[in-house]
């Protein structure tokens, strides 16, 4: 195991408000409504990267069989639960201690093995993984970079990061912060479109890290295809990354 650091990441008052959203979280027409619809379109691209990653043949049913995967800022644990369907081995991390209760009950609930600890990423005392994600977190916290290196602490040597977020952009700002908030899509007072980094923005905070991009897409809305990946990236992207060298 490694041994816990003192870097501190979590921002208070973030935590409180996702915390006090625990109850809903897995309520596809509730306050995490957005997140249900984008899960889908996260996962696809998270099988591609791992496939393509591990070398496997995208015809497996358990890819992540005999793998490790660690998702911080699980929040209820939306994308840890498929993971663990996919045979991963999984931890979640998560700031609000709420959210790991409704996490753990859930699981429960699903059959599903997966081991979720509150608090403060640096001071769980865990290892390292095959896997390590975390979706739509990065913008949430105190420091981005300290955040990363975490992150990349807890990736093994030949380990998958997974990263997504909102880009900072007049579109995100329209419909991501105004009017998903204004429709009841994600709750008032999520997002703070300011923390919202570019693909610039974090491509150059991972490179800093000695971490290199494999691929980024956009995760886009259209009213036919509903949210899709696409090489537009105005309003949300997703990546995957690994150790350089």
């Amino acid at each position: 195991m490694t041994n816990a650091s003192s870097a501190t990441t979590i921002n208070a008052t973030e935590a409180a408000h996702f915390g006090g959203l625990a109850a809903e979280w897995w309520d596809p027409k509730g306050s995490s409504a957005m997140l249900h619809k984008l899960n889908p379109v996260r996962l696809g691209f998270i099988r591609a990267a791992v496939d393509a990653h591990f070398g496997g043949d995208g015809k497996a049913r358990y890819p992540l069989l005999g793998k490790s995967a660690l998702d911080v800022g699980c929040g209820a644990g939306l994308l840890c639960e498929p993971l663990a369907r996919m045979g991963a081995d999984v931890t979640g991390v998560d700031a609000a201690p709420e959210n790991i209760d409704a996490a753990t009950a859930h699981a429960a609930l699903s059959g599903l093995s997966i081991t979720y600890r509150a608090g403060e990423i640096a001071a769980q005392g865990l290892g390292q993984f095959d896997i390590v994600s975390s979706m739509e977190v990065i913008e949430h916290v105190n420091d981005p970079a300290v955040f990363i290196g975490e992150l990349k602490r807890h990736m093994k040597p030949d380990g998958l990061l997974l990263l997504s977020t909102p880009n900072r952009t007049p579109a995100s700002r329209i419909f991501l912060v105004e009017a998903a908030e204004r429709l009841g899509q994600v709750p008032r007072g999520t997002h703070d479109w300011d923390k919202f980094l570019t693909p610039d923005e974090l491509t150059a905070l991972l490179n800093d890290a000695g971490i290199e991009i494999v691929d980024m897409q956009g995760i886009a809305f259209s009213p036919m295809s509903g949210l899709h990946l696409s090489s537009n990236m105005a309003l949300n992207y997703i990546l995957s990354a690994r150790l350089r060298g």
